[in-house]
């Protein structure tokens, strides 16, 4: 099984850069793990709605770069749908059994993700309504893969 995570931005702050490395090192027990950073777009603070859907735009075109021809994409959005952890564990084993050997999950910028990519995504996923910082998803989403997984195997991982 192959994860890629394709994430806007990277990751300056020590502690965030630790706390992916780990996980990715967990994670290569249960998968290749292929972490792809694209470049933010700079924007000033006060942005109209246009000039926010640009930023998107440029930001949204090296997503869709980057993501694999053959992937199931899954974006992070907030008004998607929420899993529990077994549903999540449940949704990835079930695109294994259906021969799913990539799943790309998308983490957009601060402002988001353009609708070019929520429309390439197979599945729109929500982990909460509030809003988390794009750099601290990035850890959250690995910790659930990793406990996806650990659910799969029945191993002591999750409780």
């Amino acid at each position: 099984m192959d994860i890629t995570i394709i994430a806007v931005g990277k990751i300056k702050e020590k502690y965030m850069v630790q706390a992916v490395k780990e996980y990715s090192k967990r994670l290569s027990r249960y998968c290749n793990l292929n972490i792809i950073e694209v470049e933010d777009e700079r924007a000033p603070e006060n942005l109209s709605p246009k000039q926010m859907e640009m930023v998107k735009d440029k930001e949204g075109k090296r997503i869709l770069s980057k993501i694999p021809p053959s992937g199931y994409v899954i974006s992070l959005v907030i008004d998607g749908k929420s899993l529990s952890s077994e549903e999540l564990s449940a949704k990835m084993e079930e695109l294994m059994i259906n021969g799913i050997n990539n799943i790309t999950f998308i983490i957009g910028g601060s402002l988001g993700l353009s609708q070019e990519v929520i429309d390439r995504s197979n599945f729109k996923l929500s982990f909460s309504k509030m809003t988390i910082p794009h750099q601290l998803m990035r850890i959250i989403l690995l910790e659930q893969v990793y406990r996806g997984f650990k659910i799969m195997r029945g191993e002591p991982y999750h409780r």
